[in-house]
């Protein structure tokens, strides 16, 4: 009983979510089925901006534009990390859903209500003044102005996950950035719409080098060309297109994004709004710490309706004298 006691006062989760914890202790709930990864029918190859059809998957050969992410490898070195991290660990985690630990940087928010609070906003952590300049430097991100960082630390024992979701969209503007510190993940992208991908066959594409990650154009950058493609579907059953396309639909499809250890992604347009993005407990294979950085959207920017309160925001953020909320 103390045992099951001690996993519960450990445990944060709510509704259908849940984690190891809370798993051991009897909590009833979905629990470990609704973890289990779907298999991953497409890879992002950031060289090309494509998503990539696994060799393991029925769907191997095929491929399509994956537009929205940018991804930086070695964004900060392991001096930087064992820093970035200790300064994490000087401060306390608090639990959060799903088996992660969480530190926050940002007003208070009623999502669903439309409100905010600032009152206990300090603005973002001292430590992360040296990694926004740095974010800077990116064409995508050349004018990104943070006004919150949420840390999340996700360990293996605890069943750490996040559900596929779209971040918010009242406050937070286009462009999600995170830094990705002590272990590599990957990233599962998932859309729930009803419409048709058209796939393409990978030896038809040419000029895939020339794909742009600031604005994420991809059509006028690829060229599909060629006849009679092959393309094998879900059902196992080769199909020819004399237009080398199939289609399928966006809800039967996955990607996965690797990021690597100490790396940083960003994820703005389709990536952003189209896609929902999450973390499967089985990719969680020891320690991770996420940072991730979030803009304020139109409505507080220039000209919008709650400018003043942005820039107020902003303002606040932007000190570099914050502490956990």
């Amino acid at each position: 009983m103390a045992a099951e006691s001690a996993a519960q006062l450990s445990c944060s989760c709510k509704g259908i979510r849940s984690c190891l914890s809370c798993e051991r202790a009897g909590r009833p709930g979905e629990a470990l089925a609704k973890f289990q990864r779907r298999k991953y029918n497409f890879s992002y190859h950031p060289s090309s901006g494509l998503a990539v059809g696994d060799d393991s998957s029925s769907l191997s050969g095929c491929t399509f534009p994956f537009p929205g992410v940018f991804l930086s490898d070695n964004f900060v070195n392991e001096e930087e990390e064992t820093e970035l991290v200790n300064w994490m660990d000087s401060n306390e985690w608090k639990p959060s859903q799903s088996g992660r630990k969480k530190q926050d940087y940002g007003p208070k928010v009623n999502f669903k209500k439309h409100k905010l609070k600032v009152e206990r906003f300090s603005g973002l952590p001292c430590f992360s003044h040296l990694l926004i300049d740095r974010m800077m430097q990116h064409p995508v991100l050349k004018d990104f102005l943070p006004v919150e960082q949420c840390n999340l630390d996700y360990r293996p024992e605890q069943g750490s996950a996040i559900d596929p979701h779209f971040d918010d969209w009242w406050l937070w503007g286009e462009r999600l950035v995170s830094v990705n510190l002590l272990s590599e993940t990957i990233l599962s992208m998932s859309c729930d719409s009803e419409d048709f991908i058209q796939l393409h066959h990978t030896e038809m594409v040419c000029n895939a080098q020339s794909y742009d990650p600031v604005t994420g154009n991809s059509e006028s950058i690829f060229n599909f060309n060629g006849d009679n493609t092959h393309c094998t579907g879900n059902d196992g059953v080769e199909m020819t297109s004399d237009i080398g396309q199939r289609p399928v639909p966006y809800k039967d499809v996955e990607v996965a994004i690797r990021m690597p250890r100490r790396s940083l992604i960003v994820l703005y347009g389709d990536a952003r709004y189209k896609w929902k993005h999450g973390i499967y407990r089985q990719d969680i294979n020891s320690r991770r710490i996420c940072s991730t950085f979030r803009e304020l959207s139109e409505e507080f920017s220039h000209g919008g309706k709650q400018e003043a309160l942005g820039k107020e925001l902003l303002d606040i953020a932007l000190s570099f004298q914050g502490v956990p909320v």
